[in-house]
């Protein structure tokens, strides 16, 4: 982990980010508080979309991981170029990333479920950094070795290939279905991932098999990277590929849906192509209003996130973050009306959050993997 001044970058992307990570640093409270403030069923439908799906479908909440690894590619893109000269320190740096952001995500998970000494198979050794860091690796050694032709040959090579694997194979029953209990996904975690899974499931919604194709959300964000550097110049043309490529790939994904359902946990072809789908759609938004209309100043909340945003989530596990609120705000809370109680409380939590980053923020220092 290194400590840098923070290099210029496109506003969009940034603040993209950040309105990812605001929703994992307790936003997504935000609408079951304001259904308890008002009793609005709005804010009750809303608060629905933050949570995930119980298995098939989709929600808002399902967006906010694959949308991380879709921007980890979009940086990736915007400096992409095939390798040349000595390959050895780059190579290096990769790996350390690569172990560095599993590491973290073993950190994140709280590592030992029973502390030290270390409990080797008490360890949740799949995390979001992992899978994140996994899928920027294979995206990174993609982009330096072939060209842009092969990699989008290989990104569907993937997403067929992981259907048919899931769809054709079957082994000592598990396999050709789509369930919790029965999915292929199921029979290797079983058999191949070492310590614990999430919450002790048969199937860990971070486990091997759907490592695969997350790549491809990584190399989504790759493409719109390029894009976003070629025709940057051409903002006009830009936001209509952006649209029309977020939309064909919504459209296909959704209709793959009828034969390979819509499904987070397992990280199905066609969860891959509607979480890239909407992830494009919302960089092209992004775009428009902060780097082409230049609104920038309603976004600056959400920029000062996703500058930082590895130290934010590590911070919202490692930081107690309720007890700070308690301790500084609980005697006003408690004052008053019961119904407004949850959303001073989100709005505490949310503060005290940003004013880290602020402070991070203007001092410029970027905390990095």
């Amino acid at each position: 982990m290194s400590v840098t001044k923070p290099k210029p970058r496109l506003y969009s992307v940034d603040a993209l980010r950040g309105m990812d990570m605001f929703w994992i640093i307790g936003g997504e409270g935000l609408f079951a508080a304001l259904f308890v403030l008002t009793g609005w069923s709005f804010w009750q439908s809303l608060a629905g979309q933050m949570q995930h799906s119980q298995w098939h479908g989709f929600t808002f909440y399902d967006l906010i991981f694959p949308l991380f690894i879709f921007l980890s590619g979009v940086s990736l893109g915007l400096s992409a170029k095939r390798l040349s000269g000595d390959k050895k320190p780059v190579y290096i740096k990769a790996v350390k990333r690569l172990a560095l952001l599993i590491l973290l995500g073993i950190v994140y998970n709280h590592g030992w479920g029973s502390g030290m000494p270390a409990a080797l198979d008490e360890i949740r050794y799949t995390s979001v950094l992992g899978r994140i860091g996994v899928s920027w690796f294979i995206a990174v050694m993609l982009v330096w070795h072939f060209g842009l032709r092969v990699q989008m040959l290989m990104a569907l090579a993937i997403l067929l290939g992981y259907w048919a694997l899931l769809a054709l194979v079957n082994i000592e029953g598990y396999g050709g279905v789509y369930t919790l209990e029965g999915s292929i996904n199921t029979w290797v975690d079983t058999h191949f991932l070492p310590g614990i899974t999430y919450r002790n499931l048969p199937l860990d919604p971070e486990g091997i098999l759907s490592y695969v194709p997350s790549v491809v959300n990584a190399m989504f964000g790759v493409f719109v990277g390029r894009l976003l550097k070629a025709q940057q110049q051409q903002p006009q043309l830009l936001l209509r590929n952006l649209l029309l490529l977020g939309l064909a790939t919504l459209s296909i994904g959704w209709l793959w849906d009828g034969f390979f359902p819509v499904n987070k946990a397992l990280w199905s072809s066609s969860f891959v192509l509607v979480s890239a789908g909407y992830s494009i759609l919302l960089m092209a938004l992004f775009y428009y209003l902060c780097d082409v209309l230049m609104w920038q100043r309603w976004a600056k909340p959400f920029v000062v996130i996703g500058v930082n945003a590895i130290a934010i989530y590590m911070a919202s596990s490692l930081v107690n973050w309720r007890y700070s609120v308690d301790s500084l705000f609980s005697g006003i809370i408690v004052g008053l009306p019961q119904g407004a109680q949850p959303i001073v409380e989100v709005l505490a939590l949310l503060g005290l959050q940003l004013l880290l980053m602020f402070w991070l923020y203007r001092r410029n220092v970027v905390i990095k993997v």
